[in-house]
């Protein structure tokens, strides 16, 4: 498939709008936007080889190697969504979290019907066993307590890591995995306040864990594609119980600054949540559903007219 410049920076900021988000995968727009292998390759070509090409000063055929524009413009769109999009989602999140989670849920569930749809017809049992683990995996990382992980320049090398792998893998949030260590508003937080030493590590690590995960990756999926993206679709569908935006919380702590902090939520229907805390916002969150689930059938179809390679 033939991308225009436009095309591949667009799919760069829907990208980077999704691996901001708890819960949606920059993996997943790859994949339902046509990208998905070449930014796979493209990735996994990063290495000693290239290296080799840049030191005896052959720069424009490692650059082809790498299929660098193609990487660099999907980068550009991916940091315009970062730095323009992270303030408005740090202001959502104060003001209308309900609305927002539930077009993170439109948006995962959508994907993950899609993504299964896509590809059921060929599971063998192997497939649907690996499917519903990763659903269980999820339910009972969601149902239990989350880690509070200490703000230590580690833990933010290493969140960085998890987090970029998980942005090449359809089915995984960075996101999602950053709330699950108690990271994502820590980040969220350096990026709007320009913290520039807790960037420099998270970025860091980001680097690291893109370079040595994509080519296990690579790897993986030319052994054993259907069952891996199996187990992904699961985890993907389960992650649902995170995301649902009415919880309640059964647990708390005290945070440093002597505030009270939910560690272990459960997800509720809207009017017992009305009860036990306030306003549902009922139907700005269905509105923000039912957006979540345009956006990915529109992805989807514009992938299905232009074909992946």
């Amino acid at each position: 498939m033939n991308l225009s410049i436009l095309g591949i920076y667009l799919r760069g900021i829907a990208m980077g709008t999704a691996d901001l988000v708890p819960g949606v995968s920059g993996g997943t727009i790859a994949l339902i936007t046509g990208i998905y292998t070449r930014l796979i390759s493209a990735i996994a070509s990063i290495g000693p080889s290239v290296l080799s090409l840049v030191l005896r000063g052959k720069i424009l055929e490692a650059w082809k190697t790498l299929d660098g524009q193609f990487l660099a413009i999907l980068a550009a769109g991916i940091a315009t969504a970062v730095i323009v999009l992270a303030v408005a989602l740090d202001w959502l999140l104060q003001h209308y979290p309900l609305p927002l989670w539930a077009t993170f849920s439109g948006l995962v569930m959508a994907s993950a019907v899609s993504l299964v749809n896509d590809n059921y017809r060929h599971w063998t049992a192997r497939e649907w066993s690996l499917f519903l683990l990763g659903i269980a995996v999820a339910l009972f990382v969601g149902l239990t307590q989350a880690v509070q992980l200490p703000l230590t320049p580690l833990n933010i090398f290493m969140a960085g890591s998890l987090a970029i792998c998980a942005m090449i893998l359809p089915g995984i949030s960075g996101s999602f995995l950053l709330l699950l260590m108690g990271m994502y508003q820590p980040v969220i937080s350096a990026i709007v306040n320009f913290e520039f030493t807790t960037l420099g590590l998270f970025a860091l690590g980001c680097v690291v864990g893109l370079l040595l995960f994509s080519r296990l990756l690579q790897r993986l999926l030319l052994i054993a594609e259907q069952p891996t993206m199996a187990m992904l679709f699961g985890f993907l569908l389960g992650s649902l119980v995170m995301l649902w935006p009415w919880q309640v919380a059964v647990s708390s702590v005290v945070d440093r600054h002597g505030e009270m902090r939910a560690v272990q939520t459960i997800p509720v229907m809207p009017s017992q949540f009305e009860e036990q805390v306030g306003d549902p916002m009922l139907l700005l969150s269905i509105g923000g559903f039912v957006a979540g689930v345009v956006a990915v059938r529109l992805l989807m179809s514009t992938s299905r007219e232009q074909g992946e390679p």
